[in-house]
């Protein structure tokens, strides 16, 4: 039996975060009584946004149409610019200034386009998988309207929570993760004992298993807290910020108190 004071220093403990970190949802034991139209609505959209992005170069669009903190605090800043210092082995050619140009849409409109658009073809599945997964319940339980609304309010908390913690970051959010996060939230509050159909890898094998909601949102949201301040290039304070987003909104926007 190994101290339970290692913590996180312990190996095995990483080992389970790596693991429990590839738990993918497939469906929900959770009947619903209404179509959940809106989320189809907003797999449709995101999907759409998603290819016009390739049309246009995904580099190009995330540059004009993502949520940039720097921009957010500056809404009147037209651009701004940063040394860029390359790679050791191309310190030769030197540090080279980058201009960054304010959001087509403005700073707070760049808030809703970001929630539309993706870095790259798995960023994309994954969310609209999730929302798939969560969403129907949660549109369900709100309504229609409120749904949609709780979805963006939800986003733009994501937004805002990540961009408090880097005022001065010029790089652009993209994806649907943080308003995701806030219907996670709900669900985990409105259905806690509802059972999540998970496909889990046990070495190098998928297993398919039910998990209660709690259990899979709770270990998901604990990932999401750990891995703040990684290296990674995931805004993991945003996912935490919708999350606690939806905790606060459910209770104003539920419909009818549902528990599974």
């Amino acid at each position: 039996m190994r101290g339970a004071r290692r913590g996180i220093l312990d190996p095995d403990f990483w080992v389970l975060i790596v693991f429990f970190a590839f738990m993918i949802p497939l469906k929900d034991i959770n009947p619903t009584r209404t179509a959940p139209f809106l989320t189809y609505i907003l797999i449709a959209v995101n999907a759409l946004a998603f290819f016009l992005q390739i049309s246009r170069g995904l580099e190009e669009s995330v540059r004009s149409y993502g949520a940039t903190p720097y921009f957010l605090f500056r809404p009147g800043a037209e651009s701004a610019e940063y040394l860029e210092v390359p790679h050791r082995r191309d310190r030769f050619w030197g540090a080279r200034r980058v201009v960054v140009e304010r959001p087509r849409p403005g700073a707070f409109g760049s808030l809703f386009t970001s929630m539309f658009m993706h870095g790259d073809l798995f960023h994309l599945l994954f969310n609209m998988l999730f929302l798939w997964v969560f969403g129907n319940n949660i549109e369900d339980s709100f309504g229609h309207f409120k749904f949609i609304i709780f979805y963006l309010a939800c986003g733009v908390a994501a937004a805002f929570a990540h961009s408090v913690f880097n005022p001065e970051s010029l790089i652009p959010m993209v994806g649907a993760s943080g308003a995701i996060s806030g219907v996670m939230g709900a669900y985990l509050l409105l259905y806690p004992r509802a059972s999540v159909v998970t496909l889990i890898p046990i070495f190098f094998f998928f297993h398919l298993v039910r998990l209660p909601a709690f259990v899979f949102i709770g270990v998901w949201f604990f990932i999401q807290l750990l891995s703040i301040g990684s290296p990674a290039n995931i805004a993991f304070l945003a996912h935490v910020g919708g999350f606690v987003a939806g905790l606060i909104l459910t209770r104003p926007f539920e419909r009818r108190w549902l528990t599974g």
